[in-house]
């Protein structure tokens, strides 16, 4: 492991539930729908975080749970039976239902797992029905994609047959992009988890090596080494060295040689650090500070650190898996501040303490601090974005050059007002 400091802290936190992971989840497999088990602040969170139009048809519900329900009045199983009975009725073409824990139904102890195991039955083969937590209590908002995942993995058939398996949610045409590359290389057999449909999950077992594409799959990577698979040690593809080291560790499982790798690999290298280049002018020497919030924030740093020259003040994370951050940690600069947990008060004074360019934060948060004058990057904006593998190193930096151009730019108007 590198020279990094390894802190924790805790306290306060500010981070959104894992409701929100439902976004890119629905988007991912179409013929799956969402319930939410909550209330009506829950809808309202998924509604805004979606962005859904009035006329639109989603695949993602509420069933709220109203005064009558949390007072025990009302008996909450039977509500979700007729809720589920009539969405299915509504909507046939529905294959996988995930029952969604709240924060509310967790509260009230409503046994969800009993609940999908109940209706799968009494629907007979028509749809399957699990569920998760997507609860903010404990848990930060990517790990409503952990949960999910980890719901799937019991139904995946088991194969011994040699196969690469690309774990955690990409966008497609990047997750296109990614098999071609490993095609070139030579590794034909590649399976994507979340499938793209719901019902097309990727058999696996000893044959299978796992690359993960999120590093917030902790639970997802256990199940999948409990069933025998592979877990390869790699950084996340995010940026040209991520994204390099990552395609290298499938290339190292499956015994492709080096010379092949190289040639493959070395014409996007070339292409992506000329992308960088004016990225890299804007973002080099700029000081970041990053809270706490999407578990992208170690990747991020190294990123933002290693390709574009940006000072680390300190690296906050909801929490710290340092098997999975091995690879990671090691890319790090020595010395660099790494916080596990988050008391937010302090971890906001220590914020106007050092005076950071950038602060990459919950949208909680960064609004106060746009008030004060200190430029701030949304990081659920990082899940929503296309950003991995080499060919998207760029656009990755452009989302952290953007803030700071306009923080520019409004610093001139306001000179020139003055």
């Amino acid at each position: 492991m590198s020279g990094t400091t390894l802190l924790k802290e805790t306290g306060p936190r500010e981070v959104f539930c894992g409701l929100t992971s439902i976004v890119w989840l629905h988007r991912r497999m179409p013929d799956a729908f969402f319930l939410v088990v909550g209330s009506r602040t829950c809808a309202h969170l998924i509604q805004s975080a979606a962005g859904v139009m009035i006329f639109a048809e989603p695949r993602f519900g509420t069933a709220i749970l109203e005064e009558r329900d949390l007072a025990g009045l009302a008996d909450a199983h039977e509500e979700l039976d007729r809720v589920v009975k009539n969405l299915l009725k509504r909507r046939p073409e529905i294959r996988t239902l995930f029952l969604v824990g709240s924060c509310p139904s967790e509260v009230i102890k409503i046994d969800l797992a009993r609940a999908a195991e109940r209706l799968t039955a009494q629907f007979n083969g028509q749809v399957t029905i699990l569920n998760y937590s997507g609860s903010g209590i404990e848990t930060t908002f990517t790990q409503g994609e952990d949960g999910a995942l980890k719901a799937l993995i019991p139904l995946m058939p088991s194969s011994k047959e040699d196969k690469l398996l690309l774990a955690g949610t990409l966008a497609n045409p990047v997750e296109d992009r990614l098999k071609t590359i490993f095609n070139r290389l030579g590794i034909k057999n590649i399976d994507s988890f979340p499938p793209r449909q719901s019902t097309e999950l990727p058999s696996i077992g000893p044959g299978t090596k796992v690359l993960l594409a999120q590093p917030y799959l902790t639970d997802t990577a256990r199940e999948l080494k409990d069933r025998g698979c592979e877990i390869l040690q790699a950084p996340f593809p995010l940026g040209v060295e991520g994204s390099k080291l990552w395609i290298e560790a499938a290339a190292n499982a499956f015994n492709i040689k080096k010379e092949l790798v190289s040639s493959t690999l070395e014409p996007l290298i070339l292409r992506a650090q000329k992308a960088l280049k004016p990225y890299i002018e804007q973002l080099s020497g700029k000081k970041l500070f990053l809270l706490p919030e999407s578990q992208l924030e170690i990747p991020l740093a190294r990123f933002l650190s290693n390709e574009c020259g940006m000072e680390l003040v300190e690296v906050g994370i909801p929490y710290l898996n340092r098997e999975m951050m091995r690879t990671e940690l090691e890319l790090l600069p020595e010395k660099t501040r790494i916080i596990e947990g988050q008391h937010v008060e302090k971890q906001l004074d220590r914020v106007r303490e050092s005076n950071p360019d950038l602060v990459v934060c919950g949208m909680g948060l960064a609004n106060p601090l746009e008030a004060e004058g200190i430029s701030t990057k949304w990081s659920i904006e990082m899940v929503f974005s296309p950003i991995h593998g080499i060919d998207q190193a760029s656009d990755l930096a452009e989302l952290f050059a953007r803030p700071l151009h306009r923080h520019n730019l409004l610093s001139h108007k306001e000179l020139e007002t003055a």
